[in-house]
């Protein structure tokens, strides 16, 4: 691996990862709003609700995410939804974070004693107020480092955008390998950014962990 090549190659793989981040991000922010409200649906007394969000988590987590993207794909122009590729491919991530996010956000609401719940009855807060003031703010701290793991795998899960024509990291590599049939460093850089990404990720989910664990201890 010459330096010549890492400095022609290195740029368009860093146009990729802007791609691959974009993906990463926003995909991320749809999962954590789906995901909060399907977690709080799967945790009320509403057996309907209970029931649409266990099919759905159930169809999301029980299929591949490189046969949901292509669905989507076909699925959004058939019924007159034109989307870019790469808005297409954040949506069919972000549906399928949603159905993962909502098992963690119902899990962290879980671990909220039901005398907290009770007291914020007896002090008159409406259901609202009590999800707002008292569940809410208790569960996410509790969650705050499994939704950061799972913002690592939605960068790595971001190189399956590909399998629609997305050109995001990996996509960008293999584009560079067809040219220049130099395929092992061009994977190995792939690599070395994927890793540098999930290991700032790792980093800062260690860091919150740890300020989580010292507010607690205190």
């Amino acid at each position: 691996m010459s330096i010549a090549f890492i400095q022609q190659t290195l740029p368009l793989l860093l146009r990729g990862t802007s791609i691959t981040l974009q993906i990463a991000l926003c995909s991320s922010l749809i999962g954590f709003i789906l995901g909060t409200i399907l977690g709080f649906l799967h945790s009320s007394s509403s057996k309907i609700a209970q029931f649409f969000v266990t099919v759905y988590v159930t169809l999301f987590r029980g299929t591949p995410m490189i046969i949901q993207i292509p669905f989507f794909y076909y699925l959004l122009p058939s019924i007159g939804i034109e989307l870019s590729l790469i808005t297409t491919a954040i949506i069919a991530i972000g549906l399928n974070s949603g159905a993962y996010i909502s098992q963690t956000i119902r899990s962290g609401i879980a671990s909220v004693g039901k005398g907290q719940r009770e007291a914020a009855k007896v002090l008159g807060l409406s259901p609202w107020q009590t999800i707002r003031f008292i569940v809410f703010p208790q569960a996410i701290r509790i969650v705050i480092p499994a939704l950061l793991n799972e913002m690592i795998t939605l960068i790595k899960d971001s190189s399956l955008a590909s399998t629609i024509g997305v050109v995001e990291l990996f996509k960008e590599g293999t584009i560079i390998i067809s040219r220049t049939y130099n395929a092992i460093p061009v994977y190995c850089l792939i690599a070395l950014i994927y890793l540098t990404l999930t290991g700032i990720v790792s980093i800062f989910a260690h860091y919150i962990q740890s300020r989580i664990n010292r507010h607690v201890n205190h």
